[in-house]
Protein backbone atom coordinates (compact mmCIF):
# COMPACT_ATOMS: atom_id res chain seq x y z
CA UNK A 1 0.00 0.00 0.00
CA UNK A 2 2.70 2.37 0.64
CA UNK A 3 4.14 1.89 -2.63
CA UNK A 4 1.08 2.71 -4.51
CA UNK A 5 0.41 5.77 -2.26
CA UNK A 6 4.18 7.12 -3.08
CA UNK A 7 3.72 6.12 -6.58
CA UNK A 8 0.47 8.24 -7.08
CA UNK A 9 2.28 10.83 -5.37
CA UNK A 10 5.29 11.31 -7.46
CA UNK A 11 2.86 11.12 -10.67
CA UNK A 12 1.14 14.16 -9.09
CA UNK A 13 3.87 16.38 -8.70
CA UNK A 14 5.07 15.15 -12.41
CA UNK A 15 2.03 16.23 -14.04
CA UNK A 16 2.26 19.90 -12.69
CA UNK A 17 6.20 20.38 -13.80
CA UNK A 18 4.82 19.02 -17.41
CA UNK A 19 2.25 21.16 -17.69
CA UNK A 20 4.51 24.06 -16.43
CA UNK A 21 7.14 23.72 -19.13
CA UNK A 22 4.82 23.44 -21.72
CA UNK A 23 3.50 26.87 -20.07
CA UNK A 24 6.99 28.15 -20.60
CA UNK A 25 7.08 27.29 -24.21
CA UNK A 26 3.95 28.64 -24.94
CA UNK A 27 5.04 31.92 -23.66
CA UNK A 28 8.44 31.92 -25.25
CA UNK A 29 6.38 31.21 -28.82
CA UNK A 30 4.13 34.43 -27.92
CA UNK A 31 6.83 36.48 -27.21
CA UNK A 32 9.10 35.62 -30.31
CA UNK A 33 5.88 36.37 -32.13
CA UNK A 34 5.57 39.35 -30.41
CA UNK A 35 8.93 40.78 -31.11
CA UNK A 36 8.62 40.17 -34.81
CA UNK A 37 5.45 42.00 -35.35
CA UNK A 38 6.93 44.72 -33.33
CA UNK A 39 10.21 45.18 -36.00
CA UNK A 40 7.82 44.23 -39.28
CA UNK A 41 6.34 47.17 -37.44
CA UNK A 42 9.10 49.40 -37.19
CA UNK A 43 10.54 48.42 -40.68
CA UNK A 44 7.24 49.96 -42.07
CA UNK A 45 7.16 52.40 -39.72
CA UNK A 46 10.92 53.71 -40.78
CA UNK A 47 9.99 53.14 -44.57
CA UNK A 48 6.93 55.23 -44.22
CA UNK A 49 9.29 57.66 -42.60
CA UNK A 50 11.86 57.62 -45.60
CA UNK A 51 9.46 58.39 -47.76
CA UNK A 52 8.48 61.39 -45.97
CA UNK A 53 11.59 63.02 -45.53
CA UNK A 54 12.30 62.34 -49.04
CA UNK A 55 8.68 64.49 -49.94
CA UNK A 56 9.47 67.00 -47.70
CA UNK A 57 12.54 67.56 -49.45
CA UNK A 58 11.87 67.22 -52.85
CA UNK A 59 12.07 70.50 -53.88
CA UNK A 60 15.67 70.51 -52.11
CA UNK A 61 16.37 67.20 -54.47
CA UNK A 62 14.77 68.88 -57.20
CA UNK A 63 17.27 72.18 -57.27
CA UNK A 64 20.48 70.22 -56.28
CA UNK A 65 19.26 67.67 -59.24
CA UNK A 66 19.05 70.40 -61.87
CA UNK A 67 22.32 71.84 -60.36
CA UNK A 68 23.92 69.17 -61.35
CA UNK A 69 23.13 68.66 -64.51
CA UNK A 70 23.62 71.76 -65.71
CA UNK A 71 26.83 71.75 -64.51
CA UNK A 72 27.20 67.99 -66.10
CA UNK A 73 26.34 70.01 -69.12
CA UNK A 74 28.64 72.62 -68.78
CA UNK A 75 31.41 70.20 -68.22
CA UNK A 76 30.33 68.09 -70.98
CA UNK A 77 30.50 70.91 -73.61
CA UNK A 78 33.97 72.35 -72.18
CA UNK A 79 36.04 69.20 -73.15
CA UNK A 80 37.22 68.89 -76.46
CA UNK A 81 36.79 66.51 -79.33
CA UNK A 82 39.05 63.96 -79.43
CA UNK A 83 39.42 62.05 -82.66
CA UNK A 84 41.08 58.48 -82.93
CA UNK A 85 42.58 56.75 -86.29
CA UNK A 86 43.16 53.51 -86.24
CA UNK A 87 45.15 50.83 -88.00
CA UNK A 88 45.61 46.74 -88.90
CA UNK A 89 48.34 45.35 -89.02
CA UNK A 90 49.83 41.73 -89.95
CA UNK A 91 53.51 40.44 -89.46
CA UNK A 92 55.22 41.14 -92.52
CA UNK A 93 58.27 38.89 -91.69
CA UNK A 94 58.52 35.14 -91.62
CA UNK A 95 60.92 34.12 -89.53
CA UNK A 96 60.84 30.17 -90.21
CA UNK A 97 61.89 31.52 -94.04
CA UNK A 98 65.26 30.01 -93.92
CA UNK A 99 63.76 26.71 -92.82
CA UNK A 100 65.71 23.63 -91.98
CA UNK A 101 69.30 25.15 -92.96
CA UNK A 102 68.28 27.46 -89.88
CA UNK A 103 67.93 24.82 -87.65
CA UNK A 104 71.30 23.04 -88.99
CA UNK A 105 73.50 25.79 -89.08
CA UNK A 106 72.19 27.97 -86.05
CA UNK A 107 74.48 26.02 -83.52
CA UNK A 108 77.53 27.22 -84.84
CA UNK A 109 75.63 30.82 -86.10
CA UNK A 110 74.96 31.22 -82.39
CA UNK A 111 78.80 30.19 -81.26
CA UNK A 112 79.87 32.87 -83.76
CA UNK A 113 77.37 35.65 -82.46
CA UNK A 114 75.27 35.37 -85.75
CA UNK A 115 71.58 35.68 -85.96
CA UNK A 116 69.96 33.61 -88.70
CA UNK A 117 67.20 35.42 -88.10
CA UNK A 118 65.23 31.81 -88.28
CA UNK A 119 62.29 30.26 -85.71
CA UNK A 120 64.29 30.34 -82.75
CA UNK A 121 64.92 33.57 -82.57
CA UNK A 122 63.10 37.22 -81.11
CA UNK A 123 59.83 37.25 -82.56
CA UNK A 124 60.32 40.62 -85.10
CA UNK A 125 56.98 41.64 -84.46
CA UNK A 126 56.43 41.48 -80.60
CA UNK A 127 60.03 42.92 -80.51
CA UNK A 128 58.93 46.12 -83.14
CA UNK A 129 55.17 46.00 -80.43
CA UNK A 130 58.11 46.91 -77.14
CA UNK A 131 60.32 48.83 -79.46
CA UNK A 132 57.40 51.88 -80.36
CA UNK A 133 56.66 51.64 -76.65
CA UNK A 134 59.94 52.15 -76.06
CA UNK A 135 61.50 55.75 -74.79
CA UNK A 136 64.25 56.30 -77.00
CA UNK A 137 62.14 55.52 -80.04
CA UNK A 138 59.30 57.62 -79.14
CA UNK A 139 61.81 60.63 -78.40
CA UNK A 140 63.45 59.96 -81.81
CA UNK A 141 59.78 60.22 -83.53
CA UNK A 142 58.94 63.59 -81.49
CA UNK A 143 62.28 65.25 -82.42
CA UNK A 144 62.46 63.91 -86.49
CA UNK A 145 58.53 65.02 -87.36
CA UNK A 146 58.84 67.77 -85.37
CA UNK A 147 55.63 67.20 -82.57
CA UNK A 148 56.79 68.90 -79.26
CA UNK A 149 54.74 72.01 -79.92
CA UNK A 150 51.35 70.15 -81.22
CA UNK A 151 51.88 67.62 -78.12
CA UNK A 152 52.13 70.17 -75.64
CA UNK A 153 50.27 73.36 -76.23
CA UNK A 154 47.44 72.31 -78.08
CA UNK A 155 44.02 72.65 -76.83
CA UNK A 156 41.37 71.94 -79.08
CA UNK A 157 40.83 71.77 -83.26
CA UNK A 158 38.85 73.95 -85.33
CA UNK A 159 36.85 72.31 -87.22
CA UNK A 160 36.18 75.30 -89.38
CA UNK A 161 39.48 76.45 -90.70
CA UNK A 162 40.88 72.81 -90.45
CA UNK A 163 43.79 74.23 -87.25
CA UNK A 164 45.25 73.18 -84.13
CA UNK A 165 44.19 75.76 -81.28
CA UNK A 166 47.53 76.57 -79.40
CA UNK A 167 47.47 77.96 -75.71
CA UNK A 168 48.79 80.84 -75.89
CA UNK A 169 49.44 80.76 -72.07
CA UNK A 170 52.09 78.21 -73.11
CA UNK A 171 53.60 79.25 -76.04
CA UNK A 172 54.23 82.14 -78.02
CA UNK A 173 53.29 80.80 -81.85
CA UNK A 174 54.72 84.48 -83.45
CA UNK A 175 57.87 84.35 -81.30
CA UNK A 176 58.21 80.44 -81.51
CA UNK A 177 58.97 80.54 -78.01
CA UNK A 178 57.44 78.98 -74.18
CA UNK A 179 55.93 80.85 -72.08
CA UNK A 180 54.86 78.13 -69.24
CA UNK A 181 55.54 78.52 -65.47
CA UNK A 182 56.42 75.45 -63.66
CA UNK A 183 58.63 75.11 -60.86
CA UNK A 184 62.62 74.05 -60.99
CA UNK A 185 63.93 72.04 -61.90
CA UNK A 186 61.35 71.82 -64.73
CA UNK A 187 62.09 74.12 -67.82
CA UNK A 188 59.50 76.54 -69.97
CA UNK A 189 59.62 74.08 -72.59
CA UNK A 190 58.89 70.60 -71.92
CA UNK A 191 61.52 67.97 -71.80
CA UNK A 192 61.76 64.60 -73.86
CA UNK A 193 60.47 63.02 -70.95
CA UNK A 194 56.81 64.95 -70.36
CA UNK A 195 56.71 64.83 -74.25
CA UNK A 196 57.37 60.82 -74.44
CA UNK A 197 54.51 60.66 -71.17
CA UNK A 198 52.40 62.78 -73.71
CA UNK A 199 52.78 60.84 -76.41
CA UNK A 200 52.73 57.57 -74.85
CA UNK A 201 49.02 58.53 -73.48
CA UNK A 202 47.90 59.04 -76.70
CA UNK A 203 48.62 55.68 -78.05
CA UNK A 204 47.44 52.38 -78.17
CA UNK A 205 48.98 49.43 -79.33
CA UNK A 206 47.16 45.84 -78.95
CA UNK A 207 47.65 42.48 -80.72
CA UNK A 208 45.59 39.27 -81.17
CA UNK A 209 47.12 36.40 -79.71
CA UNK A 210 44.82 33.94 -82.44
CA UNK A 211 44.98 35.55 -85.69
CA UNK A 212 48.37 37.67 -84.49
CA UNK A 213 46.68 40.98 -86.16
CA UNK A 214 48.03 44.45 -84.88
CA UNK A 215 45.79 47.12 -84.19
CA UNK A 216 47.32 50.69 -83.46
CA UNK A 217 45.33 53.81 -82.43
CA UNK A 218 46.42 57.18 -82.00
CA UNK A 219 43.55 59.95 -80.29
CA UNK A 220 44.05 63.56 -80.74
CA UNK A 221 42.15 66.59 -81.15
CA UNK A 222 42.75 66.88 -84.91
CA UNK A 223 41.68 63.52 -86.72
CA UNK A 224 44.00 64.80 -89.79
CA UNK A 225 46.91 64.88 -87.49
CA UNK A 226 46.08 61.21 -85.72
CA UNK A 227 46.23 59.92 -89.18
CA UNK A 228 49.18 61.30 -90.19
CA UNK A 229 50.84 60.36 -86.81
CA UNK A 230 50.01 57.33 -87.12
CA UNK A 231 50.95 56.84 -90.83
CA UNK A 232 54.29 57.95 -89.79
CA UNK A 233 54.48 55.64 -86.73
CA UNK A 234 53.99 52.56 -88.85
CA UNK A 235 56.80 54.00 -91.57
CA UNK A 236 59.49 54.55 -88.74
CA UNK A 237 58.79 51.37 -86.97
CA UNK A 238 59.41 49.25 -90.22
CA UNK A 239 62.61 52.01 -91.51
CA UNK A 240 64.03 51.41 -87.44
CA UNK A 241 63.87 47.65 -87.86
CA UNK A 242 65.15 47.71 -91.32
CA UNK A 243 68.06 49.56 -90.28
CA UNK A 244 68.69 47.65 -87.55
CA UNK A 245 68.67 44.13 -89.41
CA UNK A 246 70.65 45.73 -92.18
CA UNK A 247 73.52 46.74 -89.64
CA UNK A 248 73.33 43.10 -88.67
CA UNK A 249 73.70 41.48 -91.74
CA UNK A 250 76.68 43.90 -92.89
CA UNK A 251 78.72 43.28 -89.72
CA UNK A 252 77.99 39.14 -89.84
CA UNK A 253 78.97 39.27 -93.14
CA UNK A 254 82.54 41.19 -91.93
CA UNK A 255 82.99 39.33 -90.03
CA UNK A 256 82.57 35.48 -91.46
CA UNK A 257 84.39 36.91 -94.41
CA UNK A 258 87.34 38.00 -91.82
CA UNK A 259 87.25 34.51 -90.40
CA UNK A 260 87.31 32.60 -93.71
CA UNK A 261 90.69 33.52 -94.01
CA UNK A 262 91.48 31.62 -91.26
CA UNK A 263 89.89 28.44 -92.27
CA UNK A 264 92.13 25.35 -93.24
CA UNK A 265 89.01 22.82 -93.00
CA UNK A 266 87.17 22.60 -96.49
CA UNK A 267 83.95 21.39 -94.52
CA UNK A 268 84.06 24.35 -92.71
CA UNK A 269 84.84 26.76 -95.08
CA UNK A 270 81.53 25.18 -96.86
CA UNK A 271 79.51 25.71 -93.96
CA UNK A 272 81.30 29.78 -93.28
CA UNK A 273 79.97 30.07 -97.05
CA UNK A 274 76.41 29.35 -96.34
CA UNK A 275 76.18 31.25 -93.22
CA UNK A 276 77.62 34.48 -95.42
CA UNK A 277 75.13 33.30 -98.38
CA UNK A 278 72.15 33.20 -95.78
CA UNK A 279 73.33 37.02 -94.52
CA UNK A 280 73.20 38.55 -97.62
CA UNK A 281 69.74 36.85 -98.37
CA UNK A 282 68.73 38.70 -95.57
CA UNK A 283 70.57 41.83 -96.58
CA UNK A 284 68.41 41.60 -99.72
CA UNK A 285 65.71 41.38 -97.86
CA UNK A 286 66.03 44.86 -95.78
CA UNK A 287 66.78 46.29 -99.34
CA UNK A 288 63.68 45.45 -101.13
CA UNK A 289 60.83 45.15 -98.20
CA UNK A 290 59.54 48.18 -97.55
CA UNK A 291 57.21 47.17 -94.86
CA UNK A 292 59.57 45.18 -93.46
CA UNK A 293 58.00 44.28 -89.96
CA UNK A 294 54.28 45.55 -90.13
CA UNK A 295 52.19 44.82 -93.79
CA UNK A 296 49.21 47.32 -92.92
CA UNK A 297 46.12 45.52 -93.98
CA UNK A 298 43.77 48.45 -93.31
CA UNK A 299 45.78 52.05 -92.99
CA UNK A 300 44.67 55.06 -90.55
CA UNK A 301 42.16 57.12 -91.90
CA UNK A 302 41.17 60.67 -91.39
CA UNK A 303 37.84 59.84 -88.35
CA UNK A 304 34.66 62.00 -89.49
CA UNK A 305 33.24 61.43 -86.19
CA UNK A 306 34.48 62.08 -82.32
CA UNK A 307 35.71 59.53 -80.47
CA UNK A 308 35.47 61.10 -76.71
CA UNK A 309 34.08 62.41 -74.72
CA UNK A 310 30.88 60.89 -74.27
CA UNK A 311 28.81 63.81 -73.77
CA UNK A 312 25.74 62.25 -73.30
CA UNK A 313 26.89 59.79 -70.60
CA UNK A 314 28.44 63.01 -68.52
CA UNK A 315 25.39 64.48 -68.30
CA UNK A 316 23.24 61.22 -66.73
CA UNK A 317 25.86 60.69 -64.81
CA UNK A 318 26.30 63.63 -63.65
CA UNK A 319 22.53 63.84 -62.82
CA UNK A 320 22.14 60.83 -61.29
CA UNK A 321 25.07 61.82 -58.67
CA UNK A 322 23.61 65.27 -57.98
CA UNK A 323 20.52 62.85 -57.36
CA UNK A 324 22.05 60.59 -54.87
CA UNK A 325 23.52 63.54 -53.26
CA UNK A 326 20.63 65.74 -52.62
CA UNK A 327 18.28 62.98 -51.32
CA UNK A 328 21.38 61.72 -48.83
CA UNK A 329 21.28 65.27 -47.65
CA UNK A 330 17.70 65.91 -47.26
CA UNK A 331 17.88 62.89 -44.62
CA UNK A 332 20.48 64.09 -42.91
CA UNK A 333 18.95 67.13 -42.38
CA UNK A 334 16.06 65.43 -41.61
CA UNK A 335 16.96 62.88 -38.98
CA UNK A 336 19.66 65.56 -37.17
CA UNK A 337 16.39 67.52 -36.31
CA UNK A 338 14.82 65.18 -35.29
Amino acid sequence: MSKSVDSSVENSQAIPSEVNAQLLQQQLLQQQLLLQNTQNQDDEIDLVELWRAIWAGKFTIIIISMIFAVASVFFALSKPDIYKASAILAPASSEDSAGGFSGQLGGLASMAGISLGGGGGVNKTALALEIIKSRSFVETFIIKHDLVVPLMASIKWDRASDTLILNEELYDSVNNKWLREVKAPKTPEPSSWEAYQTFSSLVTVSQDKESSMVNIDIEFYSPELAKKWLTWLVQDINEYMREQDQIEAKVSIDYLTNQLANIKVATMETVFYQLIEEQTKNMMLTMVKKEYVLKTIDPAQVPDTKDKPKRALIVVLGTMLGGMLSVLIVLIRYFAKK
